[in-house]
């Protein structure tokens, strides 16, 4: 994937997608951010292009992936808001189809089950403690994954656990089957994410990532 120039991004106004704004910048790549409240995105760059939208609507959606040669997504949940996650993916799958934009890589918590899991008591306690009190999320995060499984794009959906916002580095742990930390820095996050971008080294994948 190394023709990528322009990464649409989706999140990058919040507190991780911040870290990955800059660290796409670092490594030259153009942002195109879609933020549904541009005012409040102080971050100045000559490479980042701003669209203010919603991704849970299509047509922002569709205006931000145009002229983009990737796409990475941080969003979160937004308390007492419409489930985004399934609809924002819809939104950027049917959206990578019409422009023909094969890389996909987003952020997903370590409550997520795939097929290929052997998680431990510990992954499985923390799974199961989103289930019983978040169980909407929860049902919205793994329709997500369901939808890249059956999609034909190149993505990757990278699983993470507790999210240390810090500038500090470490070696991290790569895992199919379980999340073998209790932390990640959103520094580390965002290195991943760029790195795994190009590399690809987990297409189709579910990757957990975590400081041990």
């Amino acid at each position: 994937m190394k023709n990528i120039s322009k990464v649409a991004v989706l999140g990058g106004g919040g507190r991780t997608g911040k870290y990955l704004v800059n660290q796409l910048l670092e490594n030259g790549f153009s942002v195109k951010l879609l933020l549904r409240n541009p005012d409040t995105f102080t971050f100045q760059n000559s490479k980042i292009e701003i669209i203010k939208g919603d991704a849970i609507n299509e047509e922002s959606v569709k205006l931000l992936l145009r002229d983009c040669q990737a796409v990475i997504s941080t969003i979160g949940q937004r308390p007492g808001e419409p489930m985004v996650a399934s609809e924002a993916t819809k939104n950027v799958l049917n959206a990578m189809n019409d422009y023909e934009i094969q890389r996909y890589i987003l952020l997903a918590g370590l409550n997520i089950d795939t097929r290929f899991d052997k998680k431990s008591s510990k992954t499985i306690m923390a799974t199961d403690w989103m289930k019983t009190n978040f169980p909407e999320i929860q049902k919205d995060r793994q329709l997500t994954y369901d939808l890249l499984t059956n999609s034909k794009v190149n993505w990757t959906q990278v699983r993470v656990p507790l999210i240390v916002f810090s500038d500090d580095s470490d070696k991290i742990s790569v895992s199919l089957e379980d999340c073998l930390g209790d932390r990640i820095t959103a520094l580390d996050i965002s290195k991943f994410l760029v790195k795994e971008m190009v590399e690809s080294k987990y297409s189709h994948q579910s990757p957990f990532i975590s400081v041990i």
